[in-house]
This record gives C-alpha cells, sequence and structure tokens, in this order.
C-alpha cells in the first residue's frame, strides 16, 4: 500500500513540475518574443475600420455600443464570466465563514 502511495505521489510530483516548467517556459519565450518597450506602434487600421464601418456594419445607436457589443462581444463575454466567478468565490468564502 505505501508502495502505491509513493508512486501517486511521484506522479502528482512529476505532474505539478512539468507544469510550473511549462507555464515557466512560456512566460519566458514571451517576454523575449516581445517587441522591445516603446516600439510597438499600435493597430492603426482598426481604430479607423471601427469609427468608418461600425454604424453601418451593425445597426447599433451610437459607435461605443456597436463596438462593445457586436465586435467585441466575446471579450465582453469572457470579463463579465470572470467577475461572475470572483462573486461567486467570494460568497462561497463568505459563506463557510458564517457556519
Amino acid at each position: 500500500m505505501s508502495q502505491i502511495s509513493m508512486s501517486i505521489k511521484e506522479i502528482k510530483r512529476k505532474v505539478a513540475f512539468t507544469v510550473v516548467m511549462a507555464i515557466f517556459i512560456s512566460s519566458f519565450m514571451f517576454v523575449v518574443n516581445s517587441p522591445s518597450f516603446g516600439s510597438f506602434n499600435g493597430y492603426k487600421e482598426t481604430p479607423q475600420y471601427y469609427i468608418s464601418n461600425a454604424l453601418k456594419e451593425t445597426g447599433a445607436a451610437n459607435a461605443v455600443s456597436a463596438i462593445v457589443w457586436d465586435y467585441r462581444g466575446f471579450d465582453t463575454l469572457g470579463e463579465e464570466t470572470v467577475l461572475f466567478t470572483s462573486l461567486v468565490a467570494i460568497f462561497t468564502v463568505l459563506m463557510i465563514k458564517k457556519d
């Protein structure tokens, strides 16, 4: 029984080490491949495209609504999912402390 639990501990340790190393290597590669500070000029075409086509393509009442809800809808949904998840976590912790 102890040999089995030791092998499970070893597997967990190896998986944890692999995950940590993957995160470290990914972060390192991101930093190495990022443009140097101040060299990025930005996306010049995207804002102009939004200004020119937002109302025509979406039929929204204003450009801000068109951009937030139509062009960046998935991003907005992701942000709201994070907010909802954090609220659920906070309320869960508060409910556990009451009991």
